[in-house]
């Protein structure tokens, strides 16, 4: 029982120490990623006319951290369990340990434990916020200097395209101008088709609504197989997007949560879009937790190491470097499933 007990003890005492240092480590990251994006949006604020305050600019950095932060936590956790390796092993408390025969699985799982748990948390709770503060972020950003960006648009060139599967039959869409954060399109032309895919319209309109099920289009020339154009004061399009899938996609998978990516996989896919990168997004949040168990065994891997032969520091900078490499590669598989050239699950599957 005292055995039992002692060990309870032991393992609360590593958690605690874990999870202090790690949360500690993620927050000095953003700290500094605050301070950096501020820089960053100071300098795009001098490219735009019109005055946007300091304020207006803090509030949109810091409703942008939750997002940007999540990218720095398994670094955190990294550091975080190679700095209190470091620390009892210059207290001698791993001396102590080693001699009274606790094995090393016994100090690094309580560290592994908190790591998976604080993966989960941050997949399930801190997600769905950061995703929100992104969404909202970028709606102050757009309105204050007036970008109306969306995952409709390509390029200023040659405009936005969407290609869909309509109850009237599968359509393609041009817009020269998207505004309004994907609600609202100027210049659109639509080619409209049947359930063989043969041309059964074209539609030119001056300006489109996107409404929940239909796109509003006003001032609408329709030109119609063996008929004459006919003119149109308003003309309805049904469409599968409705006003609040638009916004949340704003152009980016970051603002979009873990709960909703499953449904705006399906709906991007029903809509004709392509849904790679949500797809990948996904996977790479299921795959966190482990991904900062991965972590804390190349930090016990090079720390413990040092303790056990000498060198401590020259082996923690080796976890570093090894943190950093892995980080590498898991981007290199990241974009090999972007680019199509594997899946989405097979990529985050070689963390």
């Amino acid at each position: 029982m005292r055995g039992i007990s002692a060990g309870g003890t032991l393992a609360r005492y590593f958690s605690a120490r874990f999870l202090v240092a790690m949360v500690a480590m993620f927050l000095i990251c953003c700290v500094l990623i605050f301070f950096v994006d501020f820089i960053e949006m100071l300098r795009r604020s001098g490219k735009y006319s019109g005055d946007v305050s300091g304020i207006l600019l803090a509030w949109i950095t810091l409703l942008r951290l939750p997002s940007f932060s999540e990218l720095t936590l398994p670094f955190a956790v990294l550091i975080g369990t190679i700095a209190i390796f470091l620390m009892l092993s210059r207290s001698s408390e791993l001396v102590v340990l080693r001699a009274a025969g606790i094995s090393v699985w016994q100090f690094t799982l309580p560290a592994m434990a908190v790591a998976f748990l604080l993966g989960v948390l941050f997949v399930l709770l801190y997600n769905p916020v950061a995703a929100t503060a992104r969404s909202e972020a970028e709606r102050i950003y757009a309105a204050a200097f007036g970008k109306g960006d969306s995952f409709l648009q390509t390029n200023k060139r040659s405009g936005a395209w969407l290609r869909e599967d309509g109850a009237d039959g599968p359509s393609v869409v041009h817009a020269l101008q998207v505004l309004n954060q994907g609600l609202e399109l100027n210049g659109v032309s639509v080619f409209q088709y049947d359930a063989k895919h043969e041309l059964t319209e074209r539609i030119e309109a001056k300006r489109a609504v996107l409404k929940h099920g239909r796109w509003e289009l006003q001032e609408v020339w329709v030109s119609s197989v063996g008929q004459e154009p006919a003119f149109y004061k308003t003309y309805l399009l049904s469409t599968y997007l409705t006003p609040t899938q638009v916004k949340d996609s704003l152009g980016t998978v970051f603002s979009i949560s873990f709960w909703e990516l499953p449904n705006f996989i399906q709906i991007a896919e029903r809509a004709g879009l392509p849904a790679t990168q949500y797809r990948v997004q996904y996977h790479l949040l299921l795959s966190r937790p482990f991904l900062l168990v991965t972590m804390v065994l190349i930090a016990a891997t090079c720390s413990l190491k040092g303790f056990r032969f000498g060198n401590v520091q020259i082996n923690a900078i080796f976890g570093l470097a090894a943190g950093f490499g892995f980080f590498v590669f898991s981007e290199i598989s990241r974009n090999f499933a972007m680019s199509g050239l594997t899946s989405a699950a097979a990529a985050h599957g070689s963390r």
